[in-house]
């Protein structure tokens, strides 16, 4: 399928979020997939992979993840300056306000024509862990997280007990996580902890170690893995017209 684009500025309970949409050109109502970027937001890469999910078939919303902290339209560049830069808003942003933000997509995809009621998250590193987190609420049927960072460390801002570990046993649709061997952002260590809350608190889940390192989808570096990341959209397409349609 051709794709096209469009962009909004969805209200939220924390103002504005400028957020890219991606659909096909052909008519039809189409199930959407949230997917949330690195703490880089929309860079090139991100669009790219939206724009290879909304050509098999879905609506693609592509959400600031930190529009709070940024003026609309801010995208960071892939450098030391960029890197900290998101990272300071990584650990600004409370995931209280991640989670006003997903109401308000669920909200807005629920009033658009063109779209079914049917919504699934994904996301790379912390937008992994965004993908995560939005599982818990009720509205979010399917989850494909890809290397989801500060999972395991709660290391992310929020009220006393409401972390994404602890609230793993609200998740209740299906989650598919996804780890580089390679990656020295979560060790074996803390995979194992996400690994056992998710098996403890009996979550339907997926889990899938490949030999990669973080950030092993992005298309614009040398740690990219081209086959792998085939692999991986070809795994995701699949899940989300699973359980989707």
């Amino acid at each position: 399928m051709r794709v096209k684009q469009e962009v909004h500025d969805i209200p939220t309970a924390t103002g504005l979020m400028r957020t890219y949409l991606y659909r096909p050109v052909e008519e039809g109502i189409f199930s959407t997939i949230i997917f949330y970027s690195e703490i880089f937001q929309q860079t090139d890469p991100i669009a790219r992979a939206a724009t290879i999910l909304a050509g098999h078939g879905f609506v693609v919303l592509v959400p600031e993840v930190f529009h709070e902290l940024n003026p609309i339209g801010t995208v960071l560049a892939y450098d030391d300056a960029g890197k900290d830069k998101g990272n300071q808003d990584k650990f600004t942003k409370p995931l209280e306000h991640h989670d006003s933000d997903t109401q308000a997509l669920v909200e807005f995809v629920r009033a658009q024509t063109f779209c079914t009621s049917a919504v699934g998250s994904m996301g790379v590193c912390i937008g992994g862990h965004l993908a995560y987190r939005a599982a818990i609420s009720p509205d979010i049927s399917a989850a494909f997280c890809l290397y989801a960072t500060d999972i395991h460390s709660n290391t992310l801002p929020c009220e006393e007990g409401n972390d994404s570990l602890s609230r793993t046993k609200d998740i209740q649709g299906e989650l598919v996580m996804v780890w580089g061997k390679q990656d020295p952002h979560v060790s074996s260590e803390g995979r194992s902890v996400v690994y056992s809350q998710l098996e403890q608190t009996g979550r339907h889940f997926s889990w899938l170690e490949v030999n990669a390192q973080h950030a092993f989808m992005r298309d614009s570096e040398a740690r990219y893995d081209p086959a792998l990341a085939m692999q991986m959209y070809a795994q995701a397409v699949d899940f989300f017209h699973r359980l989707l349609r």
